[in-house]
């Protein structure tokens, strides 16, 4: 295996556990970072899809706890039963309308100026979701949400189908604009991410299988670690900062990114590959 192919996978790895739960678009990082390093042809696309495992693998061993706890007691105990099925509820808009629309999208919406032209607008609607009156918090904890309330983050996760917009950012911020508690809306973003990116990684493998060998091993291998290693990283200390801090800072950086996006760009400084 090429060393210089596995470093790049390392990079890639990287960038997709560091982004994939902070509200700046996992993707779109990745739609960029693949133009730049020459890793996008239609291989790079099923890895960047395949690698988001070993971000999930990260939120699995963070909340192992709580998701122990829920699958044990989900033969006897509602509290346990209403968390399962506000998960279920939650993912299915996203397999429906996948299945519907993500080949069209992927055809036509994964280039960087889509990605960097939706970094900036959802880097606004963070500050506008963030500079609202604060508005009256209806469910405190994820445990309390209501199928209802499921349901609609899931519809709003829908939104990250188009590159750039960002997962977790359309769950939190939906979910904090839907009533829920920011600690509420960051659980269930994350526990929603579990089936979600580990159905959207296993349907592109199998999709896509013709394009593989054994000999992507080392590659994929490579990818899911530092994907783990990094998100591990990065969701213990989002958890913390949320505590005490806002998404502000990220409305500023997905503004500032995509206005360097375009600007490299439409000047010539950078040809991100189309």
């Amino acid at each position: 295996m090429d060393i210089v192919l596995l470093v790049k996978a390392a990079v890639m790895g990287i960038v997709e556990g560091l982004t994939e739960f902070l509200p700046i678009s996992s993707t779109g990082h990745l739609i960029l970072a693949g133009s730049l390093l020459g890793f996008d042809d239609d291989k790079a696309k099923v890895f960047d899809i395949a690698i988001q495992t070993g971000a999930i693998f990260a939120v699995i061993l963070v909340y192992w706890h709580k998701i122990k706890s829920t699958v044990v007691a989900l033969p006897r105990q509602p509290k346990a039963q209403r968390l399962a099925l506000n998960i279920f509820i939650g993912f299915l808009p996203a397999v429906v309308l996948g299945l519907l629309f993500g080949k069209a999208i992927k055809a036509h919406l994964f280039i960087p100026t889509v990605v960097a032209s939706t970094f900036i607008i959802g880097g606004f609607i963070i500050l506008w979701a963030e500079k609202r009156p604060p508005g009256s918090v209806r469910v405190e904890h994820v445990d309390d949400m209501s199928p209802w309330d499921a349901l609609k983050v899931g519809l709003v996760q829908c939104f990250a189908m188009i590159p750039g917009t960002s997962r977790s950012g359309s769950t939190i911020i939906g979910g904090m604009l839907l009533g829920l508690s920011r600690q509420a809306a960051t659980d269930f973003s994350f526990f929603l991410a579990i089936p979600t990116l580990i159905g959207a990684g296993v349907y592109s493998l199998y999709k896509e299988r013709a394009l593989l060998s054994v000999a992507d091993l080392p590659l994929f291998a490579v990818g899911l670690v530092f994907s783990f290693i990094s998100a591990w990283l990065c969701v213990r200390w989002l958890l913390k900062y949320i505590s005490t801090h806002n998404f502000i800072p990220f409305a500023w950086y997905r503004i500032a990114f995509g206005i360097v996006v375009l600007a490299t760009a439409w000047s010539g400084a950078v040809v991100w590959a189309e």
